[in-house]
């Protein structure tokens, strides 16, 4: 069954359906806070010069059934430099919902009108879970690309929220918060609530934003706020969402300064523990499962159904919330590959991979492991540095 279909450039473009979108969104299971309009919106403004952003929007009897804020840019594949789309978000977006809710038929259409309007080698969607996908749209997609691959991008930790949860957690964990809130009160810092709302926004990103800064995060320049980009991105989308009640924040406060945060957004009784850091003069505070454990209590207080890490990585994921997780939600990565010849070539390339990689792994595996060397005396015993504590 057709749809019509509409392309805007940008998704404050004139006409572009706001409100509808809105109400698609809240329509669809799955949907989450950064499917918000204020959230997408933030992520264009923070587009770099080299992407290219499209929005495909489409109506079926006169109700919004689809928007795809699509963005195009060149990458980099081993020799291959090739056109790739994603959703708009990508990287700093956790969990996507795709937001289509189409008539019988339709997902070809929609799929014949991005290859013609973004000319690709490959379609990308991050971090899609399951229940957020329509099945007939990817099923459809994928009989009609020259490859397809689902792979497991994360297993998101979530906690459900009970009244037992009053009670002390029980194993190492308790002890590990016991400790943490005898240091914390001995130093006199104070753990704080807070929902901001859009005059206080600002100071309260600026403080966080301070303790990123000075933690491991801004000195490897992967935090949300490093780089003027992504800083820009974070600020108007926090605002965005603060604007609407969606911002939730928990602090440790030292003399009025923050010293540690957990960053989330919240909507339809789940926190979506987004960010967190902390200042490494006072890491041996441990305020890391303090902050959580307030995530936990908040929620009891207000009527919270869940605490959910929103995303982590895939290997050597060390979020605090394995240790109360109640379940895991999987995460994808869904990649369609056209029938241009660069997404031929691009698929090829990836069987290839898959069929070669045990091999290279065994080789590797059985290969004598190079003999140590004997490590030298140093002159002086007294100048051995010492290790990092990061």
């Amino acid at each position: 069954m057709q749809m019509d279909l509409k392309w805007y450039p940008s998704l404050r473009a004139d006409g572009f359906p706001a409100e509808a979108y809105e109400q698609l969104r809240q329509r669809l299971p799955g949907s989450t806070p950064f499917n918000h309009l204020g959230w997408l919106q933030a992520a264009e403004a923070a587009l770099p010069a080299d992407q290219q952003l499209q929005v495909l929007v489409g109506h079926h009897q006169g109700q919004l059934c689809l928007c795809l804020p699509l963005i195009r840019g060149s990458e980099r594949f081993g020799p291959l430099t090739v056109q790739v789309v994603r959703h708009l978000g990508y990287p700093l977006s956790d969990r996507i919902a795709l937001l289509a809710d189409l008539p019988a038929g339709a997902a070809a259409q929609v799929l014949r009108a991005i290859r013609q309007r973004l000319p690709h080698a490959l379609l990308q969607l991050s971090e899609v879970p399951d229940d957020a996908a329509p099945q007939a749209l990817l099923s459809t997609w994928q009989r009609r690309s020259s490859l397809f691959e689902r792979r497991l991008s994360c297993r998101v930790p979530v906690h459900r929220i009970v009244p037992e949860d009053r009670q002390e957690i029980s194993g190492d964990p308790r002890y590990k918060l016991r400790r943490a809130r005898k240091r914390i009160a001995a130093c006199g810092a104070q753990v704080r609530r807070v929902i901001p709302d859009a005059s206080t926004i600002k100071a309260l990103l600026d403080a966080v934003a301070d303790v990123e800064d000075v933690s491991w995060k801004g000195d490897d320049d992967v935090g949300i706020f490093s780089g003027t980009l992504r800083r820009q991105w974070m600020y108007q989308a926090f605002t965005a969402l603060a604007e609407q009640g969606l911002v939730r924040m928990v602090l440790l406060e030292l003399g009025g300064r923050c010293i540690s945060y957990r960053l989330g957004v919240f909507e339809h009784g789940r926190v979506y523990d987004y960010n967190l850091a902390f200042v490494p003069a006072h890491a041996d505070l441990g305020s890391g499962r303090v902050l959580l454990e307030e995530w936990i209590h908040w929620g009891l207080d207000d009527g919270w159904e869940w605490v959910d890490a929103s995303r982590v990585s895939l290997n050597n994921s060390s979020h605090q919330l394995q240790e109360r997780m109640s379940a895991q939600l999987e995460q994808q990565r869904l990649s369609f590959y056209s029938w241009r010849p660069d997404g031929l070539a691009l698929g090829l390339g990836l069987r290839l991979w898959r069929r070669f990689k045990p091999q290279l792994q065994r080789l590797r595996h059985s290969r004598p492991a190079p003999a140590a060397e004997p490590i030298p005396e140093p002159e002086n015993p007294n100048a051995l540095t010492g290790h990092s504590q990061r």
